[in-house]
């Protein structure tokens, strides 16, 4: 049956699609929204820890393994036009025969799971940068990626919408979102913790707490030397240290003129050289006689 009736829609090419919702979008962003699109570059959607972590716990479930294939297709063409995270919801557009906005709503952890997280992890996380990086001993990682027990939701703690007509609860352009948080996690992993409503600092402990977790000290893959430093803050470590020489030469000169001035000092106040002190020990010494011609 043609369209109009039960039939499908048209098949609309994806190159007229996007153009379409592209127009969309700029009527939208001259309106004063903020437009956030999910940009993948080649194939590989996810390319982090955190990233990558998302999608395969979206992919150990059963409940989408049939409908996950299509949204892997949408996001990878650019038809996640736009993407906001915000706690505890996900709001999107995507680009289809129209342009679909999606709403998902992602239950917080609970305490107690959060409280066991963090207790099971405590000693095992160095710093935050650490933490944001990925950069995590394998039990931290197992731990936090735990399927329903760990920081990653399972699908009864996430609610689907669409305003497509699909019937099913996790249409393609559903899909395609979920998919998009995992590209967006490898750029601001922060964003987790903020959609779970947790504080990501509370992973890192006290010095001197110890779990089975916990590393005893960090892998040589995982130390920051000073090229990592210099790449992450943005230190030249060669000029510091050039400059911290340059500063202590003018120390170093000003401490040695004391020390000379003060052997000077000594020179004047102290006892008087050997030959001066036999003179004066000998007074009485008998002078030495002229001669007489006699």
């Amino acid at each position: 049956m043609g369209y109009g009736g039960w039939g499908w829609r048209p098949y609309v090419p994806v190159a007229k699609r996007r153009a379409k919702a592209l127009r969309e979008m700029e009527k939208r962003k001259k309106q004063g929204h903020a437009i956030s699109p999910v940009l993948i570059e080649g194939r590989t959607i996810a390319t982090t820890f955190w990233g990558k972590s998302w999608c395969e716990n979206l992919e150990r479930y059963s409940d989408y393994e049939n409908r996950l294939p299509r949204g892997r297709t949408y996001v990878r063409n650019g038809s996640v036009v736009d993407l906001r995270i915000e706690p505890g919801s996900i709001e999107a557009h995507v680009s289809g025969s129209q342009l679909y906005k999606v709403k998902l709503k992602i239950a917080p952890v609970e305490k107690a799971k959060w409280k066991a997280i963090c207790k099971d992890c405590a000693g095992g996380i160095d710093s935050l940068v650490e933490l944001l990086q990925g950069r995590l001993s394998k039990g931290v990682m197992e731990r936090i990626c735990r399927q329903n027990h760990g920081l990653f939701p399972a699908p009864a703690e996430i609610q689907l919408s669409c305003s497509c007509p699909d019937w099913a609860d996790m249409c393609k352009h559903v899909a395609a979102v979920l998919y998009g948080i995992g590209a967006r996690f490898d750029r601001q992993p922060e964003l987790l913790f903020r959609l779970r409503g947790v504080d990501e600092t509370e992973l890192i402990v006290s010095a001197g707490t110890e779990t089975p977790l916990a590393k005893q000290a960090p892998a040589a893959g995982k130390r920051l030397a000073g090229e990592d430093l210099s790449a992450i803050f943005g230190l030249d470590m060669a000029q510091s240290a050039d400059a911290a020489l340059a500063e202590d030469k003018p120390a170093q000169k000003k401490r040695a003129k004391k020390t000379v001035a003060a052997a000077k000092g000594k020179g004047k106040t102290g006892k008087q050289p050997a030959a001066k002190q036999i003179k004066k020990r000998s007074p009485g010494a008998r002078k030495p006689q002229r001669r007489t011609e006699e």
